[in-house]
C-alpha cells in the first residue's frame, strides 16, 4: 500500500512552483538565481468593478452604443476620459468616472476595473529558476533542509531562525519576546495565549514556527501579518522529535517560512525551508511524495492517542485488522520512540522522509 510522505529531511533537492493568483507578467528569467524576496512576477487587480450603461446614457440601442464606444478591453483610462459620444449638435458624452482599466465592452455597456492594486509574487526561497510558467510564475529549485507542517496562516517570509525551545514540549509566552528578535524567525513550541501572538507582532518577527496552538487562537493567528507554521496541530501538542532535531540544530541559519494553506489536491502544505550549500561530494536526493509501507520505515502517527509521535514499522499485519471502533482495515505494528508498540491502521500513518 502506498503511503503519503511527510517531509522532514536534512538535505534534499526542493522544487517549488510559485504562481500568481491571477494572470500577470513574469519578470524572472530562466536559470536566474533568486533570493526569497526577489519579485518574480506581478499583476494588477482591481478592488472594484463599475458597469457603465452607455446605451442608456446616450439614449440609443445597445447595438448603436457599441458602434459609439471608443475603448476596448485592456485599455487604461484616465478619470474623465471619453468613453463614447452621441450624435447631434448637443451630443451626450459618457466619461470614465474614475481612473481604471476596461475589462470588457458589449451590449451597449462597458465594465471597468478601478482602484487597482499591484500584486507582487516573491520567490519565497533561495534557488534557481528552472521553468517559466507564462503569465503566472515560475518553478524554482533549491537545495537544503525541509520540515513540513500541518497548518499555516497563508503568509510567507524569511529571516534568521532563533531557537526558544529547550525541549519538544516547550511553551512560548510573551515574556520571552523582546526587541532583539526584530526581523527574526522564532522557533517557539506551544502557544497558549493571544498575548504571545500580539507580542510577536509588536516585536515585528518574520515568522513563528510552533509545534501547536490552542484552538481559540485560530482566528487571531489568521489575522497576523507574519507567517505561522504549526508542525503538529491544535492543543498542547509537543513537536515531533524529527522536526525538533532538524530545526533546533539549524538555529541561526536563514530560513523561509512558507505558511501556505494545506491542499491535498495540489500537494501544497505549510513548510520551513533551510537553504544549504551544494556539496560537490554529495548530490541532493529528490523528494518523493509517496512511499510504500514496509518494515523498518520510519512513520509519524496522524491520529490520537499517539498523534505526532514518531515510530518504526516492525511488521505489516496480514489481511484486515479489527479495531475497537468496529473498523476493519490494513494495519501495521509500530514501535514508538517511547518503547511502546501499537497496532495502527495504515491510513493513520505517514512516512517520514
Amino acid at each position: 500500500m502506498q503511503a503519503p510522505v511527510h517531509h522532514i529531511v536534512g538535505y534534499a533537492s526542493i522544487v517549488r512552483q510559485r504562481l500568481l493568483p491571477i494572470p500577470g507578467a513574469v519578470l524572472a528569467r530562466l536559470n536566474q538565481k533568486v533570493n526569497p524576496n526577489d519579485v518574480i512576477a506581478e499583476a494588477s487587480r482591481g478592488r472594484e468593478h463599475l458597469l457603465l450603461n452607455v446605451a442608456q446614457a446616450l439614449g440609443v440601442s445597445p447595438a448603436a452604443a457599441d458602434r459609439l464606444i471608443k475603448c476596448k478591453a485592456g485599455d487604461r483610462l484616465a478619470a474623465n476620459a471619453e468613453i463614447a459620444v452621441g450624435s447631434g449638435l448637443f451630443a451626450r458624452r459618457v466619461l470614465a468616472p474614475r481612473e481604471g482599466r476596461v475589462v470588457l465592452t458589449g451590449e451597449g455597456q462597458v465594465l471597468m476595473s478601478v482602484g487597482e492594486t499591484k500584486i507582487e509574487l516573491r520567490a519565497g526561497l533561495s534557488g534557481t529558476v528552472i521553468e517559466l510558467i507564462p503569465n503566472r510564475g515560475a518553478v524554482i529549485q533549491a537545495v537544503g533542509a525541509l520540515a513540513q507542517g500541518v497548518w499555516g496562516n497563508g503568509r510567507i517570509d524569511t529571516g534568521a531562525m532563533v531557537n526558544l525551545m529547550e525541549q519538544p514540549d516547550s511553551v512560548l509566552d510573551a515574556g520571552r519576546l523582546d526587541v532583539s528578535m526584530r526581523g527574526m524567525v522564532i522557533l517557539g513550541g506551544i502557544v497558549k495565549d493571544a498575548e504571545t501572538l500580539k507580542a510577536a507582532a509588536e516585536v515585528a518577527v518574520r515568522g513563528l514556527i510552533l509545534s501547536s496552538l490552542y484552538p481559540s487562537l485560530l482566528p487571531l493567528a489568521r489575522e497576523m501579518r507574519y507567517p505561522i507554521v504549526l508542525t503538529e496541530g491544535f492543543g498542547p501538542m509537543p513537536m515531533n522529535s524529527a522536526a525538533y532535531k532538524l530545526l533546533s540544530t539549524n538555529a541561526k541559519r536563514e530560513v523561509t517560512v512558507n505558511a501556505e494553506n494545506r491542499d491535498r489536491y495540489s500537494g501544497s502544505c505549510p513548510e520551513v525551508i533551510i537553504p544549504l550549500p551544494v556539496s560537490a561530494e554529495r548530490q541532493p536526493p529528490a523528494l518523493r511524495d509517496v512511499e510504500t509501507f514496509a518494515p523498518g520505515i520510519q512513520v509519524r502517527m496522524r491520529r490520537p492517542p499517539s498523534a505526532g509521535m514518531i515510530g518504526s514499522i516492525t511488521a505489516l499485519k496480514p489481511g484486515l485488522t479489527a479495531f475497537p471502533s468496529g473498523l476493519r482495515a490494513p494495519a501495521a505494528e509500530v514501535k514508538l520512540e517511547n518503547g511502546e508498540t501499537v497496532i495502527a491502521p495504515l491510513i493513520n500513518l505517514e512516512v517520514i522522509g
